[in-house]
């Protein structure tokens, strides 16, 4: 047996026990710690991915769009991840529609996401997703489970930006013969707009029944429509970078975080616009 099929058996029965015998399922995160949502805190960084972070960011969406992430973890294509997103502005607020999917034929996960944001004013915005989450293990189990996710952002000042969201705090029940659900998570962040090529931001997570962590990113725009982006999670403790390269309405990411045991998970996000804006920081 090789290295490559001895961790791919290992990650196997892992994500089968949790998935199936602890009391609350662990939420289906990026390796690459909040990569495609890291411009939640921001008016200029936001984008469709934003509202992975926290929903209200949708309202800051600034024309219609649609996106996709894709990334294999540990290089194994049991445990790739997959996230397409589609939205558009109103006068009523801002509309989006998130699926996902990871796995493989033996083992996967899919959820469909409906988002809804809009901004009261000029100093707060306003969201919330309703998800639609299945499990499916052939001849084994097969669940499925309904819950919702709401956020706010504060607008403190110009380059200052605050917020929090709570993701499934009720509900979410897989099984309820012993008491199985979805795990809540609670995050709390801010950012930081230093100048128009430089941008910070950092939150605190506390996902059910683990400690908390720390998320802090950075992004910084070397040239026009060339960007620089990274980050560390303290409890993964997987430092992760990126480049983001825009051509007109198209955006195109490379990412990679790095396990010291397990080794690189590549990341690609792609970002398309139906109309070009001026450049910024994004």
């Amino acid at each position: 047996m090789t290295k490559t099929d001895y961790l791919k058996n290992i990650f196997y029965i892992l994500v089968v026990m949790l998935s199936v015998d602890s009391y609350a399922q662990t939420v289906r995160q990026p390796l690459t710690p909040s990569y495609p949502g890291m411009g939640a805190y921001s008016k200029k960084a936001a984008d469709l991915f934003s509202m992975i972070v926290n929903p209200a960011a949708l309202a800051n969406l600034k024309q219609a769009g649609a996106g996709l992430y894709s990334e294999r973890r540990f290089l194994l294509n049991a445990f790739s991840q997959y996230t397409a997103v589609a939205g558009f502005q109103t006068r009523s607020g801002a509309f989006a529609l998130q699926a996902d999917y990871f796995g493989h034929s033996q083992f996967n996960e899919t959820e469909i996401c409906l988002g809804y944001a809009r901004a009261l004013g000029s100093k707060m915005d306003l969201g919330a997703r309703f998800h639609q989450y299945n499990l499916r293990i052939p001849s084994y189990a097969a669940s499925s489970a309904f819950y919702v996710e709401l956020g706010v952002l504060f607008h403190l000042s110009g380059k200052v930006h605050a917020g929090f969201s709570v993701y499934n705090p009720v509900g979410g029940k897989l099984n309820r013969s012993v008491n199985e659900k979805i795990a809540s998570v609670y995050r709390t962040g801010f950012g930081y707009e230093v100048s128009d090529q430089f941008y910070i931001s950092a939150e605190m997570i506390k996902e059910e029944n683990k400690h908390p962590g720390v998320n802090v990113v950075f992004q910084y725009q070397l040239i026009n429509d060339f960007f620089l982006r990274a980050g560390v999670n303290t409890v993964s403790k997987q430092p992760f970078a990126g480049v983001g390269l825009r051509l007109r309405n198209y955006r195109v990411d490379l990412a990679t975080s790095f396990h010291p045991q397990l080794g690189v998970s590549p990341a690609l996000m792609f970002l398309f616009d139906l109309k070009k804006k001026p450049s910024n920081i994004e």
